[in-house]
């Protein structure tokens, strides 16, 4: 088969590779049908996830078709159309029990940790892939959800809203703001309304995305290149500041906008993946009673998300920008990486 493969920072190419087989009783292998790519892959492009190692088939986002099942799997059938969670997991360990499976301690490579795919194994920017504990990390797509809906299941609208509305503590009447409108930040804004947030303000450099963001749930932009945008946002909230703070970039001086933002007693949401590391001026914070969180995707709300998405409750259609062939995966690659040129958000690759 074909994949993308990853030789080390800044190198990636697409490759013919033997096909993925099943090794345990609980796997599935999976028809790659659609696919993405993440900003998580542009940070393991640049060195900034040092266990990826080379020769890594990078991806942990899909669509596709079962084609092999072990002989423990119960739940999951050839033929069947399936998501493909980010987050593998064994469903009987002490963290997949208690609502962590990003921690999970029976996945491979590293026992406390539920991302392995395109990470610690070979991942879903393929024509096929292999799937541990395929009952618990499949979710069978019903008739009238296409693939581009679907997609966004994998991984952004549960990190958007795990990361950022849940671990945000939003609650009806807030006012929440997002640093960031990139895909993430989008999926934030996109499921705030789900907890009751009044007032949703998507902060960006980018003008376009701020008009995306106000399609898909934003009632205020931003911009954060204007020299009053700190005042901007704090006179939306009588200069108070936001409920909540959601940091989408996974870069310092956006987390470090949040903090200049949030009210106190409110929260600060990290939701952005960071290569380096973020000051904490704790002598400015600590009298202001703020709850700061971050986390790995659970992925444990992609089923009711999924419902949503079924019933066309939330805006998914926006999200994607770009197609691509699978087969031209390696230019997929470079409209993503220039998105402030290209305009990309989600770029999707199919078979």
């Amino acid at each position: 088969m074909k994949a993308l493969v990853y030789h080390g920072p800044e190198k990636k190419s697409w490759d013919e590779v033997p096909d993925p087989t099943l090794v345990d009783a609980t796997d599935a292998v999976v028809q790659v049908d659609t696919t993405t790519i993440c900003g998580t892959d542009l940070h393991i492009l640049k060195g900034d996830v040092p266990t990826v190692t080379e020769g890594r088939i990078l991806g942990h986002e899909g669509v596709g078709t079962v084609v092999a099942v072990g002989s423990s799997v119960r739940n999951i059938t050839v033929g069947d159309r399936v998501i493909i969670s980010c987050i593998s997991s064994c469903g009987v360990c002490t963290y997949c029990r208690s609502g962590n499976p990003s921690h999970c301690l029976a996945d491979e490579g590293a026992p406390g940790i539920g991302w392995i795919l395109g990470h610690l194994i070979d991942g879903t920017q393929a024509e096929l892939v292999r799937i541990p504990f395929a009952d618990n990390s499949l979710y069978r797509l019903p008739e009238g959800v296409a693939d581009d809906e679907a997609l966004l299941l994998s991984d952004i609208l549960p990190t958007g809203f795990e990361i950022g509305v849940q671990y945000g503590r939003v609650k009806p009447g807030d006012t929440v703001a997002v640093v960031g409108a990139g895909p993430v930040g989008l999926a934030v804004i996109a499921t705030a309304g789900l907890y009751g947030a009044a007032q949703i303000v998507a902060i960006d450099l980018d003008e376009n995305r701020l008009d995306l963001a106000k399609q898909v749930g934003a009632t205020q932009g931003v911009n954060s290149g204007a020299s009053d945008w700190k005042e901007q946002v704090l006179s939306l909230t009588d200069g108070y500041g936001v409920d909540v703070a959601v940091e989408a970039v996974g870069t310092p001086a956006t987390f470090d906008m949040c903090t200049q933002i949030v009210r106190p007693g409110g929260n600060v949401a990290n939701v952005g993946v960071h290569g380096k590391p973020v000051q904490l001026d704790l002598q400015e914070l600590w009298i202001k009673n703020i709850n700061i969180s971050m986390g790995l995707v659970n992925t444990t709300t992609l089923g009711m998300l999924l419902k949503l998405v079924a019933q066309h409750k939330l805006p998914v259609q926006q999200f994607v920008t770009h197609r691509f062939a699978l087969d031209d995966i390696v230019a997929a690659y470079e409209t993503f990486g220039n998105a402030a040129q290209t305009h990309a958000l989600k770029v999707l690759m199919t078979r």
